[in-house]
């Protein structure tokens, strides 16, 4: 019997997901030295998805998120703030929790800098995203 074409293609991607998916999850569980390289890896995987198929730009947002809150953890806030304004961007279309999630990460990267006017605007746009839903 010959394969389907498209069968292979999502059979593949599904595959894709569920690598980052676990370096997510192994990310979560390692120093925050070892997970932002899991996490890094994570980020150039789901970026190639999304790329590819728009509708996995979830995860990329949420890999951002996370490679923003591990950069706060290792006391880097400079790097940490690119991510999060990405993910913004990207969570912008689809909105509600990806959204919140990102402002939040956002709003953590710019008190870390000390710019506190900014991070209070991005959790009351976070906040006033989650009272939408």
């Amino acid at each position: 019997m010959a394969r389907n074409g498209s069968d292979d293609a999502l059979r593949r991607d599904t595959a894709r997901v569920d690598a980052i998916e676990g370096l997510l999850a192994y990310a979560a569980t390692r120093s925050a030295r070892e997970a932002l390289r899991q996490v890094s890896r994570a980020v150039a995987m789901s970026r190639d998805l999304a790329a590819e198929h728009p509708e996995h730009t979830s995860l990329l947002v949420r890999a951002l998120v996370m490679q923003s809150g591990l950069h706060l953890r290792r006391k880097r806030p400079n790097r940490a703030l690119a991510p999060a304004e990405e993910s913004v961007r990207l969570a912008r279309k689809a909105g509600g929790a990806p959204l919140a999630r990102s402002l939040f990460a956002l709003s953590a990267a710019y008190e870390a800098l000390q710019r506190f006017s900014e991070a209070a605007q991005a959790a009351d746009e976070a906040n006033g995203v989650m009272d939408l839903d």
